[in-house]
């Protein structure tokens, strides 16, 4: 008998809890549209310092660097920029990259930039690359300028080797 009356107060209890419960607040909240376009007005990177290399453009015989344009192929390690030899993604080879050897601290990543499209990788070129103790990645130049501009930015030490983005193979 208790239980039927335990079983009887439920329902009972239930619509006192409805009667008694808190207002509800419509809060409008902001949509994703909105949140998403106030992010993209912050910008992060122009508290870099100014000694720290930054992309800021490119065109299909250069890039823009900390305001300079450079024509032709670049070499980047940490704050370094340099001329770089290869014209074409094809004359990538070991040697245009023996720099490396000597270079210390060793860059973590080397960022290959292809030039308009991503290429493939000569496997012997690959193995030097991993015989030094560096990662690889390879990337159309555009994006393997961004992603230098955030490695090193994140003060990691990163290096690019990147062939304006009009270069043909």
């Amino acid at each position: 008998m208790a239980v039927r009356q335990r079983a009887a107060a439920l329902p009972t209890l239930m619509r006192a809890l409805r009667k008694e419960a808190p207002p509800r607040h419509h809060t409008v909240l902001p949509s994703l549209r909105r949140a998403f376009s106030l992010y993209d007005q912050i910008n992060i990177i122009d508290s870099v310092p100014e000694d720290q290399l930054r992309f800021q453009g490119f065109d299909d015989t250069g890039f823009k660097v900390n305001g300079v344009k450079y024509e032709g192929s670049i070499l980047c390690v940490g704050n370094l920029l340099m001329s770089w030899t290869p014209k074409k993604f094809s004359d990538i080879t070991a040697e245009s990259l023996t720099i490396f050897k000597t270079m210390r601290p060793i860059p973590e990543i080397l960022i290959i930039g292809c030039g308009r499209y991503i290429q493939p990788v000569n496997p012997e070129l690959r193995s030097f690359i991993r015989s030094i103790g560096m990662k690889l990645e390879v990337v159309d130049s555009r994006n393997a300028a961004s992603t230098y501009n955030i490695l090193n930015e994140e003060g990691r030490i990163v290096a690019a080797a990147l062939i304006p983005h009009g270069a043909t193979s």
